[in-house]
């Protein structure tokens, strides 16, 4: 089941992907896509909807945040094989673990706004997990019994302030609207393996990433048990897990995003976004 938010900011209501694409209007039965929704059962309940029975919602709507009140974004770096090569980097041993603020989130297809002054915003294309039920020290082998299901991400990055503002990645990542998800949630049943998802990023209709999730280092199964060791993972976390080779850093000479610039990426099956620079 594909779910998703729809509607201006602040006032976005949830609804539901129905099997020719058309968006349909959840609201007279759900009010909100919440994190409680996200439960197994109530997943369930929400996939036994008759979907044609319900309204449709013009198509030219905006689309929010796939989940209203996310409490935590979390997000893995150097995770992708190739992009460690390209930074000149080892592979890491465990995890690279850093914090996005939740104010950075925004819809799949909002403006990107660059900070007053940047030079180096950076784009990278990578697989969101959203948390359905709390994993605390979980397994492996459970983890991912603990996912709701998935979207796509751009962890869109200002590499001056990561880089070279005394550490702490966050803060070259936490910017106002540098953490577009979705444009829906792919409810995990459609997703059996997340490590065999294309992924493809475009800047102005040139390729600048194209990969397979098969590349990344720490499997979504690995991260998510990690991650459960040291910290609780609450129903509607978003987890972002890292970006495959291709982005405006590593090039020779390095490209970064300007106002006017189009990004346009999709990973397969969890659809795809588009976001102007401004």
């Amino acid at each position: 089941m594909k779910l998703l938010r729809v509607g201006a900011p602040g006032a976005e209501k949830p609804a539901a992907l129905d099997a020719q694409g058309g968006i349909r209007d959840l609201s007279a039965l759900v009010p909100d896509l919440t994190p409680d929704w996200l439960s197994p059962g109530r997943l369930r309940a929400l996939a036994a909807i008759d979907l044609t029975q319900l309204p449709l919602v013009d198509a030219g709507v905006r689309i929010g945040v796939p989940v209203a009140g996310i409490r935590q974004f979390v997000a893995i770096g150097l995770n992708y094989r190739k992009h460690a090569e390209e930074s000149g980097l080892p592979l890491p041993a465990e995890p690279i673990v850093f914090t996005k603020a939740i104010t950075s989130l925004s819809g799949a297809n909002d403006d990107i706004a660059l900070p007053p002054g940047s030079e180096q915003t950076d784009w990278e294309i990578e697989l969101g997990i959203i948390i359905g039920s709390t994993a605390r020290r979980v397994s492996e082998a459970d983890a991912l019994g603990h996912v709701a299901g998935y979207c796509a991400a751009n962890d869109v990055s200002e590499r001056h302030w990561q880089i070279h503002r005394n550490g702490q990645w966050g803060k070259g990542k936490s910017f106002d609207s540098f953490g577009p998800i979705g444009p829906w949630l792919v409810t995990a049943d459609e997703i059996p393996d997340p490590q065999t998802l294309d992924m493809e990023l475009r800047v102005n209709g040139d390729v600048k990433q194209a990969s397979n999730t098969s590349d990344m280092i720490f499997s979504v199964a690995q991260i998510v048990s990690y991650l459960s060791q040291f910290m609780t993972l609450l129903p509607g976390d978003v987890i972002v897990t890292g970006t495959p080779a291709g982005v405006g850093l590593g090039m020779k000479p390095q490209q970064f995003l300007r106002k006017g610039d189009v990004v346009t990426l999709s990973i397969a099956q969890l659809g795809a976004q588009t976001q102007r620079v401004v």
